[in-house]
């Protein structure tokens, strides 16, 4: 391999683990750490298995956020990479309303890969992780044929400020912070069909950190919050449902798409991360009939590196979306929260 390119990998296995396996199987395998580590006998654990990230509280005013993420290459450019793999980890520590203070590589490299490439992607996160505010003061890696990189990601969050998937109330508005459609234009590049502006305004959303939106969630009174990432904006609106108790509705037509997303859902373009969030979520979502078939299948595109979902009053989040939108993020209220249960999406 040279300097220049990294093989671009299926998106099924690099938008997040969610995406690869399913949020079926996810929850199944996962049932013996929660029947291990109940949370009731840890209460010093604020957030854990089910969560962003898991959230450790020191003392009154410190509570430790840890997460990991790690994926195969999502574009050619082994910097770029390796920046997208850092703002992608980071992203569940800015989810939970806390900020980056330390990380580690957690990396794969195939025997033969030029040190020059190793090094660009190594760059790529750790400039990256300096723009956040933090520091890379090591990591692990490991030999494997295929190469993957991403971070363990440790910060800090006062233990009564940690925003996460419960809290949101009937009568909240819910904002999502960036564009959908990174899974749909990410395939599309691995095919050969993708239109450099479309792959360009991709990268470039990936690569926007969520720290400032999650400041200004905070600022803003937020409820609740997540990330939009493998499981989709159908699939992680599902998980505020359930942990809040209530009842979310989404606008199809109200969501911001990345240039070329809705084209290349037109053309039929499809794979398996998408695949598996549809049978995994489509049957207990209620979907307006009269939503065309490529915006429906956008509802399941799983997100690489996505933006924050949140749930605030809505004058908060008016005010919220003008702020970013000023700060040039394509910031939107894309539906709302009222008494109930699951999700429904309105064309």
């Amino acid at each position: 391999m040279s300097t220049e390119t990294i093989r671009l990998t299926s998106l099924a296995s690099c938008a997040g683990c969610a995406a690869k396996a399913g949020p079926g199987t996810l929850a199944a395998v996962l049932k013996p750490l929660l029947e291990t580590f109940r949370p009731q006998d840890h209460p010093r654990l604020l957030a854990g298995v089910t969560d962003d990230a898991a959230v450790y509280q020191i003392d009154d005013e410190t509570a430790v956020v840890q997460t990991i993420d790690f994926f195969p290459p999502v574009v050619d450019d082994p910097y770029t990479f390796g920046a997208v793999a850092a703002a992608n980890a980071m992203s569940d520590v800015y989810a939970m309303g806390g900020e980056v203070v330390m990380a580690l590589n957690v990396a794969a490299f195939p025997e033969d890969m030029a040190p020059e490439t190793i090094s660009e992607i190594l760059r790529g996160g750790a400039e990256t992780v300096a723009k956040a505010g933090g520091i890379i003061a090591g990591g692990h890696t490991v030999l494997d044929d295929e190469p993957k990189y991403g971070l363990s990601v440790m910060g800090l969050v006062h233990p009564q400020r940690i925003l996460a998937k419960t809290g949101a109330q009937p009568g909240d508005a819910l904002v999502l912070t960036k564009a959908l459609g990174t899974g749909l234009v990410l395939t599309a590049a691995k095919r050969d069909v993708v239109q450099p502006g479309h792959l360009e305004a991709a990268v470039a959303s990936m690569l926007t950190l969520n720290r400032h939106a999650s400041h200004l969630a905070l600022e803003a009174g937020a409820h609740a919050m997540t990330d939009v990432t493998g499981f989709a904006i159908i699939g992680h609106s599902w998980e505020i449902a359930d942990h809040s108790g209530v009842h979310l509705t989404l606008r199809a037509s109200a969501l911001p798409l990345l240039p070329g997303a809705l084209g290349y859902s037109e053309a039929g373009l499809d794979f398996g991360g998408m695949g598996r969030n549809k049978a995994g979520l489509e049957h207990k979502t209620r979907i307006d009939p009269s939503l065309s078939d490529p915006m429906r299948h956008l509802l399941f595109d799983p997100q690489t590196s996505g933006g924050l979902l949140i749930s605030l009053p809505p004058a908060a989040a008016e005010t919220m979306v003008a702020s970013l939108r000023a700060d040039g993020y394509p910031a939107a209220v894309i539906g709302s929260v009222s008494a109930g249960t699951g999700v429904s999406v309105e064309a």
